[in-house]
């Protein structure tokens, strides 16, 4: 019986041929057109980054999560932020209400800053913050708090998500129209490349698109045409291709279906070399690289008999490791249920140490190289991504398909098909719709005490009464005219925050000169 793949295609019960030049088409790894891997030695130097994503609450108690990570062996950190900081607005802002600290932390000014990152060496850790359409604002204020610990620029690493067309077709955090937020997405380009070379300026995310119920071949696609959108738009502003591309980075999820997932990440690296080096030109191999972080499949956790989330997360740990993922998140098992445990996010971590320090999957490059149903999946899942995204540049690029609804409108046709199979129990979720437990055992999750939006109002009002208000006015003023013009926005904005300004203050002078994205009705 011959099964399906998740982007639709036949899985083969026997695969009997390799293409003849599939020498050729694969490259070395290391080497054009990185199919193998953007290294030459992947693991077998040593392993992936293990950077946790974790936030949640104030400033103080993410702090003590992050410290205990560390102290645990994590390499790097990755800041979840609470929703009305992704949004842009303060805690004591009347449409914060109910979700401050909640799925993140809640970070409203340079203060909030300091505590979140107190004691942890910013010189020696490699950040990630999950943040999109206020990423420039996060951003500049890791900057100030590394200049106040006498860490300059060029000496932090890390990543900002800053992929807001994801956010247009996926997620629903976004603020400005999309060619105000393209514009300072390349003011983010042009700042860092001065100012923070070793920063990686975006977060190019498919893990989203795939979490609303994008297909493999889906994902890949729609990020990769995302992609092409943010180049061409740098490229538009004057920027040599080779300058900003080394900088740009990939963000992917890992489901339980390892073959295609190895498959989707060697396909992916493949098309981005060709895209780079034959659409763009770019000369500089480390432009042609795709390098990606990836996170477990938050949404295959199941709340019912949450443990086995635990061998869930180890099989799609395993698939990124061996796609050859330069960065790693596993989920913690009791995410279906609430923010994860200290425990619990423990053994998260604990899990990529045993793939890395007790498997032997780290003994060699690439290690599905050459079989027969990777190599066909691998060029299955190029053949569908090519073909979306070649639709999406038949209708104008990533932004006029996204007006159109064209990527959200395929997402919600292969979730819907997801769901159908599910409920008819042709897709098995083990504890969900077979092998159930006769009682579910009780479960404690972590709970976010409503006091912390009590707390984070009164931490604005002592700012904001402490502050020197003109200095502020003075700086926003300056941010304003600088957005009506064509000056990168970046160094008046963090004169702002270094005058105390607030999160929701930057992003609301902005929003005063851009105005807000208002999405289309598609019926």
């Amino acid at each position: 019986m011959t099964r399906e793949s998740e982007s639709g295609f036949p899985i083969e019960p026997l695969y009997t041929e390799v293409a003849p030049d599939l020498q050729e088409r694969l490259g070395r790894p290391g080497e054009y057109p990185f199919t193998r891997g953007v290294y030459p030695s992947m693991y077998t130097g040593r392993p992936w980054t293990m950077r946790q994503y974790a936030g949640f609450g104030t400033a103080k108690e993410s702090n003590e999560r992050y410290r205990m990570l560390v102290a645990n062996g994590t390499g790097g950190l990755s800041v979840a932020f609470d929703l009305p900081t992704q949004m842009g607005y303060d805690s004591d802002d009347t449409i914060s209400h109910g979700e401050v600290g909640k799925v993140g932390v809640a970070i409203d000014s340079l203060e909030d800053m300091r505590v979140l990152f107190d004691s942890i060496p910013l010189d020696q850790v490699s950040t990630s913050m999950t943040i999109n359409a206020p990423a420039a604002v996060l951003l500049l204020m890791y900057q100030l708090v590394a200049e106040e610990n006498g860490i300059s620029g060029d000496k932090i690493t890390g990543t900002i998500q800053n992929d807001v067309l994801k956010e247009y077709i996926a997620r629903g955090t976004y603020i400005y129209p999309p060619a105000h937020s393209l514009r300072l997405i390349t003011n983010i380009f042009e700042y860092c490349r001065t100012e923070i070379p070793k920063w990686n300026t975006i977060s190019i995310s498919g893990y989203h698109m795939a979490e609303a119920g994008a297909s493999p071949t889906q994902e890949i696609a729609f990020t990769l045409a995302d992609g092409i959108e943010y180049v061409r738009a740098a490229v538009e502003t004057g920027q040599d291709v080779d300058d900003f591309a080394p900088r740009l980075a990939f963000f992917f999820v890992s489901r339980t279906t390892i073959l295609e997932e190895v498959a989707k990440f060697r396909a992916a690296r493949r098309i981005w070399a060709d895209v780079m080096k034959n659409q763009f030109g770019a000369k500089d191999p480390k432009s042609q690289m795709l390098r990606f972080h990836t996170q477990t499949a938050g949404v295959q956790l199941t709340a019912q008999q949450p443990e086995v989330n635990l061998v869930r997360v180890a099989v799609q740990g395993l698939a990124a490791v061996l796609g050859g993922t330069q960065s790693l998140h596993t989920n913690s098992f009791d995410e279906a249920i609430a923010l994860p445990t200290a425990k619990a996010a423990t053994l998260a971590l604990r899990t990529q140490q045993v793939l890395a320090y007790e498997t032997d999957v780290t003994a060699t490059v690439d290690p599905f190289a050459g079989s027969y149903v990777v190599e066909a999946m691998t060029d299955e899942v190029e053949k569908g991504a090519r073909e979306l995204m070649a639709k999406v540049e038949e209708l104008g690029g990533a932004v006029a398909a996204i007006e159109t609804g064209f990527q959200k409108s395929e997402i919600e046709k292969s979730a819907y098909a997801i769901a159908q199979g599910i409920d008819s129990g042709e897709r098995i979720v083990v504890g969900l719709n077979k092998f159930q437990a006769a009682q579910e055992e009780r479960y404690e999750p972590l709970r976010v005490d409503p006091q912390i939006e009590v707390d984070q109002r009164g931490r604005l009002k002592e700012l904001r009464a402490q502050r020197d208000q003109v200095a502020v006015d003075t700086a926003l003023d300056a941010l304003k005219k600088a957005a009506v013009g064509s000056e990168n926005v970046l160094y008046p904005m963090k004169d702002a925050l270094r005058a105390m300004a607030t999160v929701g203050e930057v992003c609301g002078a902005l929003r005063e000169v851009w105005g807000v994205y208002t999405p289309q009705e598609f019926f």
